[in-house]
């Protein structure tokens, strides 16, 4: 190497991981120079998540060597890893959920830390600077999923890092704030940090990062500079075929109400929740309306209320509606049995129970459904459901007793959402249903999606990707402080439109002829300040 020559901030020669019946990582070299944004991409499953561990220290490699500005290190554990200033934010995070925002960044920092009220301080000066507040007292188990990540990101940008290691930090994030924290990154790398980044957001990546290695089963299947690559090559560099993901779906108008929702308040127990405000909204069946919004603005509510885990008195049952049939006061199962399907915001925990089988899974949500006879499990009706819905949504698993921790984020996401669609609903409220979910796992989706709505459903999807909403929805609103504003035709509007609604400014939301309850008065009472 010529003296000349920079030294690298990290390199990684041959690395390789191999676990029972699965070579993760395949004699894999990576290297990252200092003030450099470098991407990593792939689809799930193609060994960005071990990589990222093995660097991190959270897991040894078999074989491989990797150095550390030009020193041969093993990276031990995290402390290590922290120690030598690398930061990381995980997809899946790794908070304390009975600890506080500054307890969980105390554990981080150490030594570093300092008194529990400059400590405080700094939280609020650091999250308010890069566009992503926080409260330092809240506990985390009281945090949305997008809330959790914000303190995954501050608790990085706390610590006196060299290399910057981001999961899909963007997901959660109007356009704005991510043009924000383009900013933030960008003047990170100009001051000498070096920044892995890895996200779905191939417009991101094409706009943020100076070089991409790109991953395929496990192996380095290509590199470049995104700067000049389409999307389309980009996704063709990682999941090879890349037909069918630019697909653009046409807008319907759909037929009539199914789900309706007058007048829903809600009072937030929970002094750091949301309360919810005069909510108007209708889905029709046979279309799919998308509510947009920076989480912790009231979407985990209202998912509670429409799943039935929260419900209202019984004299406020009509404030929501299936078909006309008042259900604000039933519990899930019985909203089931009138076509609700729902597949929440968290995974694992929520829509799957991590160490019980994708068949024991299936069953969770659709015992309804025939899996049941007199009381007892109709074991080989259950393993039949389970292998059509791998079958008919190209799940990666090895069969149906496969853990539901085994599968990737996106292999898992489309089993949930295929055991919710194979239920036939009638109406499908699904929550962020590509968070984290790799280009050709999020087209399947979305094609799922589309399909379902075409056989005549109704569907609420609510996500922080407006890129998406604005593809596959027909009509979109956006929630702010517990506001909800007018739905739109997204024919009619833009993703800068939305994140201004995102931000509460509902003045700039326009009525549209093709929904009753956009009418002016409508309008004014969901966008009223």
């Amino acid at each position: 190497m010529s003296s000349s020559t920079p030294v690298a901030r990290l390199r990684l020669t041959a690395i390789s991981k191999r676990y029972p019946g699965c070579l993760a990582n395949d004699r894999i070299d990576l290297n990252i120079a200092p003030g450099e944004i470098h991407a990593l991409l792939g689809e799930n499953g193609a060994g960005k998540s071990t990589l990222m561990k093995i660097i991190y220290g959270v897991t040894q490699p078999d074989s491989g060597e990797i150095r550390w500005q030009g020193q041969a290190v093993r990276m031990r554990d995290p402390a290590m890893a922290r120690e030598l200033g690398i930061g990381m934010v995980f997809q899946h995070f790794s908070l304390f959920e009975t600890l506080s925002v500054a307890q969980n960044i105390a554990l981080a920092l150490g030594a570093q830390a300092g008194p529990a009220k400059q400590l405080e301080a700094r939280i609020r000066e650091v999250s308010q600077r890069y566009g992503m507040a926080l409260e330092p007292g809240r506990l985390v188990h009281s945090l949305s999923i997008g809330e959790r990540q914000r303190v995954e990101i501050v608790r990085c940008l706390m610590q006196d890092i060299r290399l910057l290691i981001l999961d899909e930090p963007t997901s959660v994030l109007t356009p704005q704030e991510a043009d924000e924290l383009f900013v933030t990154l960008r003047r990170l790398a100009a001051e000498g940090c070096s920044i892995l980044f890895i996200s779905h957001k191939l417009g991101e990546v094409r706009a943020l990062c100076q070089r991409a290695t790109v991953l395929r089963g496990g192996r380095v299947s290509g590199r470049c500079v995104p700067a000049a690559c389409s999307d389309l090559e980009l996704a063709r560099l990682m999941v090879g075929d890349a037909e069918d993901l630019e697909s653009r779906y046409p807008k319907v108008a759909g037929r009539a109400d199914f789900l309706r929702i007058e007048q829903l308040s809600w009072a937030n127990p929970d002094p750091f929740g949301t309360s919810l405000r005069e909510l108007e909204l209708s889905v029709r069946s046979g279309e799919i309306l998308g509510i947009a919004g920076v989480a912790g603005n009231g979407q985990d509510e209202l998912l509670d209320l429409l799943s039935g885990e929260q419900t209202l008195p019984k004299r406020e049952a009509a404030r929501i509606r299936f078909a006309g049939q008042p259900v604000a006061h039933l519990r899930p199962d019985a909203r089931r049995r009138l076509g609700l399907a729902f597949v929440p915001a968290e995974r694992l925990g929520h829509g799957a129970v991590p160490e019980l089988s994708l068949s024991d899974n299936a069953l969770l949500s659709a015992f309804q459904h025939g899996l049941l006879s007199r009381g007892l499990i109709r074991r080989g009706k259950v393993q039949a459901f389970a292998e059509e819905i791998i079958r008919r949504f190209a799940v990666k698993t090895p069969d149906a007793a496969t853990p539901a921790r085994s599968l990737s984020g996106g292999n898992l996401q489309k089993f949930i959402l295929g055991r919710e669609i194979l239920q036939n609903p009638r109406l499908l409220v699904a929550a962020h249903p590509t968070w984290g979910v790799d280009v050709g796992a999020a087209a399947a989706i979305h094609r799922a999606l589309i399909a379902l709505r075409d056989a005549g459903a109704a569907i609420l999807v609510i996500s922080e990707d407006l890129d998406e909403l604005l593809q596959i929805s027909d009509r979109v609103a956006a929630l702010c402080g517990g506001r909800l504003s007018a739905p739109a035709d997204c024919a009619q509007t833009t993703p800068a439109e939305v994140g201004r609604w995102m931000a509460g400014q509902f003045d700039t939301a326009m009525p549209t002829i093709t929904n009753p309850l956009n009418s002016p008065a409508a309008a004014l009472a969901a966008g009223q300040r």
